[in-house]
């Protein structure tokens, strides 16, 4: 369970980096990024972002380039919020598996 400040850092994080996704995905060439949460350690040490890539076909190259371009990107979301936070966290990135577990499950269900 998030405190609330956990929660408004999480929300803030999470429209953050979706406006630097928005930019980076027009670099990989045209592939969509889009952050559907963002959690935050009790400490603000650490913020784990989950990620949906799309199309499919690119998301173990998009997923690699973005852990090579990781400084990168938390050194962008550092100059977003210089102003808000006093420690920029440090960014753990995951693949979002809920729309596959979604079709699997439906697939399981139509049969």
């Amino acid at each position: 369970m998030q405190t609330t400040r956990q929660n408004k850092i999480s929300r803030l994080i999470q429209k953050d980096l979706s406006d630097i996704f928005l930019r980076y995905g027009r670099q990989l060439g045209g592939t969509l990024i889009s952050v559907s949460e963002v959690r935050v350690s009790p400490d603000l040490a650490i913020a784990h972002v989950y990620l949906s890539i799309f199309p499919q076909a690119k998301v173990a190259s998009t997923l690699e380039r973005i852990e090579q371009d990781h400084s990168k990107i938390r050194g962008e979301m550092g100059t977003l919020e210089r102003h808000q936070l006093r420690i920029i966290p440090e960014l753990h990135f995951h693949l979002d598996e809920t729309i596959e577990r979604m079709e699997h499950i439906d697939e399981l269900l139509k049969h």
